[in-house]
């Protein structure tokens, strides 16, 4: 990645999830990236370009955090603990405003664009990765437990710009040792 690129992407990123999307103009991006308008066009065709890339960091981002996750934990259950406790920290984070997937999504609710496919793509491998991780729990209800936790996910990152973070945290991490305590019916009779 050029310096150039590098720092486009950056100060869209910066700017973009502190603002939002729409609010922020590319004169804007060009002006704060110190670059020309023409440098954005040639690494980045159109904004929506612009947009869509910024999520692809902000997905590699939380898949590195998953990854260490899995790379510090030795087991499905501590895995998940570590999953929600990167969640729990990012809603304590100075500046936080959400979950920058789900403040596109409100700004981009078509499902043709581009920028809605790539919000649907991360939530996909996000829901997949939970699922993964009940599964290798032992959880015979891994795909419910899985939408619960994105779920419990959803309504914290929500509610952590909101309000006073702490108790959306600890509220999150309540709900999330639910989930794993939690035995289902079907586990009960057997």
């Amino acid at each position: 990645m050029s310096e150039a690129r590098s720092r486009l992407l950056d100060t869209a990123t910066g700017l973009f999830y502190s603002e939002g999307i729409r609010a922020v103009g590319i004169d804007r991006v060009v002006a704060e990236g110190k670059v020309t308008r023409a440098t954005l066009y040639r690494h980045f065709p159109s904004k929506d370009d612009l947009i869509v890339a910024y999520l692809g960091q902000v997905d590699a981002a939380i898949r590195v955090q998953v990854d260490a996750a899995r790379a510090k934990n030795s087991t499905p259950e501590d895995v998940i603990r570590g999953v929600a406790q990167f969640i729990a920290d990012d809603i304590q984070r100075a500046g936080f405003r959400g979950c920058a997937f789900l403040n596109a999504a409100a700004e981009y609710p078509d499902p043709d664009d581009a920028v809605h496919r790539a919000v649907l793509a991360h939530r996909q491998w996000f829901l997949d990765t939970m699922i993964e991780l009940f599964t290798d729990l032992g959880k015979i209800d891994a795909e419910p437990a899985a939408r619960h936790f994105v779920m419990l996910r959803d309504g914290a990152m929500a509610a952590g710009c909101l309000t006073d973070p702490e108790p959306v945290r600890e509220t999150f991490l309540r709900g999330v040792e639910g989930l794993l305590t939690y035995r289902s019916r079907e586990s009960v009779t057997t």
